[in-house]
């Protein structure tokens, strides 16, 4: 399990865990802590290519449904078809049992454009999470 400094952020709440040339895509836990009881968990595609910063999956919670964001380009490696099936799981354990899917990078450049866990705080204090 990643420790929440050892993953990157986007602006829109996922988090990234690199590993060599693959990634593990979560949500945030200040993500799941605004959005509430999570309820339905759909997970993108096996084998689908995603593009940086488009939906690829939803998640929907008590409040309402909202896009997850493929943090990187690449292409779907595996699924956590655990968190589909029990959608609480992402409220709790964000970064852990509730991670959504891996990507295999096909830019791996793109981590970089990413927040770290200091810039992520300053981001959510600003307003902006």
């Amino acid at each position: 399990m990643p420790k929440p400094e050892e993953v990157k952020y986007t602006k829109t709440h996922e988090w990234l865990h690199v590993q060599g040339p693959e990634a593990t895509v979560g949500l945030s836990d200040h993500a799941q802590h605004e959005m509430g009881d999570i309820v339905f968990v759909e997970l993108p595609k096996a084998d689908q290519a995603v593009e940086k910063e488009k939906p690829c999956a939803i998640v929907e919670s008590v409040k309402s449904a909202f896009d997850i964001h493929a943090p990187v380009s690449g292409r779907i490696s595996a699924l956590n078809e655990g968190v589909a099936k029990e959608p609480v799981l992402v409220n709790q354990s964000p970064l852990d049992k509730a991670w959504l899917f891996k990507i295999k990078l096909s830019n791996p450049a793109q981590v970089k454009d990413l927040m770290d866990w200091t810039a992520y705080q300053e981001f959510i204090k600003q307003g902006r999470g």
